[in-house]
C-alpha cells in the first residue's frame, strides 16, 4: 500500500499556444499581492522589537525588556497577550475575511477582489501610521487584515487560471516571490528607522505599507480578469479572446472547450460550501484544510514575524536582531527563486520532502545549542560563534520553508480543484492558514516562556507528521492542466474510491461528441 502512494504525477494533455510576454506581465504584476503580506509579516516583528513603540503603546513590555537586573529569564521577557494581539490580530481579520472574499471572487472577478484588497490595505496602513492610541492601532490592523484576506483568496486562484500548465507552479509561485521580497524590505525598512532620532521611526515603518497597497489597487485597476472569471459570469466570447490572447494562439478551441465543461459544471453547483463537503471533493477539501496547517505548524511565521525579538531573547542586540532578521529575508528571496526555478521542472512532491527533511535537522539543531546555554532557568548568553551557529541553521531553516512549504503551500491547493468548488476550495485555504496565523502568533511568546526551547522540539515534530503525510497522501500535480486533475485523484491509492469514473471520463466524452 505504501508503494501506491507515490503516484507519478505530469503528463497531462498540451494545450496550443506557447508563453507570451501578456501573460507574464500580467501573473508577475497580480503578484504583488503578495507584498502586502509579506510586508506585514516582515514589519510587524520589527517594529515590537523598538523601543520607542514599546515604551508608547507596551509599557509594561518595555520596561520588562529595559530590566537590567541579573538572573532575567530570557526565554520570559516579551512574554505579553496585549503585545502578540497586536500582530495576530490581522489574522482574525483575514479569516472573516476570506469567507467574503471567496463570493466576491467568484461572482464579480477575481480582478475586483484584488482591487479591494489593495485598497482596504491602503486606508489601514494610513491608521497605524498615524495612530496615537491602542485602539487605533488595532482598528488599522483588522483593516491590513481584510486586505489580506481579499488577496490571499484571490491572487493564487487568479495566477493559477492565467499560466499556462508547463510553466503555472513558476508563475503561480510569483505570489510568494513577492511575500519574501515584502518581508526584506521591511527587514531593511525597520533596521534603517529604528536608527531615527526622535522615536517616530516606527510610524515610518507601519506607513511605508501604504507603497505595496498603492501597486495592488493599481495593478487591479489595468490586469484582466482571466478566462475562467468571465466564462463563470456568462461571456464566452469576451472569454475565448482572452484566451487566445494569453496564450497567444488563436488555436484554443480544446482548452476553451475545457473551460465551458468546467464551467457548465460550476454553474450547476447552488452552493460551493455544501458542495466541497461531498465524497467526490474529499481529496480536494483535506488538501486544502492540511496543508495551510501544516504549513503554520512549520514554526515560520514564528521566525518571520517575531525575528527581531526572538533574536534579542537569544541574547543579540537591538541593531544586530533587526540585521539578522534582514539576512533571515535576504535567505528568504534567494531559497524561494530556487523553487520557482524548479518547481516545474522535479515537481512538488520532492520539493516538500526535501524540505521538511532540512527543516527537521534545524529546527533540532536550533533546540538543542538553546537548551545547552540557557537550560530551563532562561539564563544564559551566547558567544558570538555560538550565535552565528544559531543564525547560520535558522537561516538553513528558512532556505528550506521557501523552497518548499512557503511557495507549495499557495500553489497546490489553487491548483488542485476544479471551478465549481474553486472559490470554496481557496476560501478554506486562507481561513484555516490565517487562523493558524492568529493562534501561534498570539501564543507564540507565552510558548516561548513555557516550553523554553523544547518549542523548536515542538514544531520539528509537526514537520515529520506533515512530511509522512505528503509521502503517503500527495500525488504530483506538476504538468496536469488544472480542468483535468481529477485523473491524479482518481489514480491514487487512497483517494482513488473517492472519485466517480464520470470525474475523469466526462471531459473526454465532451470532447469526442
Amino acid at each position: 500500500m505504501a508503494g501506491g502512494g507515490f503516484v507519478g504525477g505530469g503528463g497531462g494533455r498540451s494545450y496550443e499556444g506557447g508563453v507570451t510576454v501578456f501573460v507574464v506581465f500580467t501573473c508577475l504584476a497580480a503578484a504583488m499581492g503578495g507584498l502586502l503580506f509579506g510586508y506585514d509579516l516582515g514589519i510587524s516583528g520589527g517594529v515590537t522589537s523598538m523601543e520607542s513603540f514599546l515604551s508608547k503603546f507596551f509599557p509594561s513590555v518595555y520596561h520588562k525588556m529595559k530590566n537590567e537586573s541579573g538572573g532575567q529569564n530570557q526565554y520570559c521577557k516579551f512574554d505579553s497577550q496585549l503585545l502578540t494581539l497586536f500582530t495576530s490580530c490581522l489574522y482574525i481579520a483575514a479569516l472573516v475575511a476570506s469567507f467574503f472574499a471567496s463570493s466576491v471572487t467568484r461572482k464579480f472577478g477575481r480582478k475586483i477582489s484584488m482591487f479591494v484588497a489593495g485598497l482596504v490595505f491602503l486606508i489601514g496602513s494610513v491608521l497605524n501610521g498615524v495612530a496615537n492610541n491602542i485602539v487605533l492601532l488595532i482598528i488599522g490592523r483588522l483593516l491590513l487584515g481584510i486586505g489580506v484576506g481579499f488577496a490571499n483568496q484571490s491572487v493564487p486562484v487568479y495566477l493559477a487560471e492565467m499560466a499556462p500548465t508547463k510553466i503555472r507552479g513558476a508563475l503561480n509561485m510569483g505570489f510568494q516571490m513577492a511575500i519574501t521580497i515584502g518581508i526584506l524590505v521591511a527587514g531593511l525598512v525597520n533596521f534603517g528607522t529604528a536608527k531615527i532620532k526622535g522615536g517616530y521611526g516606527w510610524r515610518i515603518s507601519l506607513a511605508l505599507a501604504a507603497v505595496p497597497s498603492l501597486m495592488m489597487t493599481l495593478a487591479a485597476v489595468f490586469l484582466p480578469d482571466t478566462p475562467n472569471s468571465i466564462l463563470e459570469r456568462g461571456h464566452p466570447e469576451k472569454a475565448k479572446k482572452m484566451l487566445q490572447k494569453i496564450r497567444g494562439t488563436d488555436n484554443v478551441d480544446e482548452e476553451f472547450q475545457d473551460l465551458l465543461n468546467a464551467t457548465e459544471v460550476a454553474n450547476r453547483v447552488e452552493n460551493q460550501w455544501i458542495n466541497i463537503t461531498q465524497p467526490r471533493y474529499r481529496p480536494q477539501l483535506i488538501i486544502c484544510f492540511l496543508v495551510p496547517f501544516f504549513q503554520q505548524l512549520t514554526g515560520i511565521n514564528v521566525i518571520m514575524f517575531y525575528a527581531p525579538v526572538l533574536f534579542m531573547t537569544l541574547g543579540f542586540g537591538n541593531e544586530a536582531s533587526l540585521m539578522s532578521s534582514v539576512i533571515t529575508g535576504g535567505v528568504n528571496v534567494v531559497a524561494t527563486l530556487v523553487s520557482i526555478f524548479t518547481v516545474d521542472k522535479f515537481g512538488r512532491r520532492i520539493l516538500f520532502l526535501q524540505g521538511g527533511v532540512q527543516m527537521i535537522i534545524c529546527q533540532i539543531a536550533v533546540g538543542v545549542m538553546i537548551g545547552k546555554e540557557f537550560g530551563v532557568s532562561g539564563e544564559g548568553s551566547f558567544s558570538k560563534g555560538e550565535a552565528n551557529w544559531i543564525l547560520f541553521f535558522v537561516c538553513a531553516y528558512v532556505a528550506a520553508f521557501a523552497w518548499s512549504w512557503g511557495p507549495l503551500g499557495w500553489l497546490v491547493p489553487s491548483e488542485i480543484c476544479p471551478l465549481e468548488i474553486r472559490s470554496a476550495g481557496q476560501a478554506i485555504n486562507v481561513s484555516v492558514n490565517m487562523l493558524f496565523t492568529f493562534l501561534i502568533g498570539q501564543v507564540f511568546l507565552t510558548m516561548l516562556c513555557h516550553l523554553k526551547f523544547g518549542l523548536f522540539f515542538f514544531f520539528a515534530g509537526f514537520v515529520v507528521i506533515m512530511t509522512i503525510f505528503i509521502t503517503f497522501f500527495l500525488p504530483e500535480t506538476k504538468n496536469v492542466p488544472i480542468e483535468e486533475m481529477n485523473r491524479v485523484w482518481k489514480a491514487h491509492w487512497f483517494w482513488g474510491k473517492y472519485i466517480p469514473d464520470e470525474a475523469v471520463t466526462h471531459g473526454r466524452q465532451d470532447r469526442a461528441v
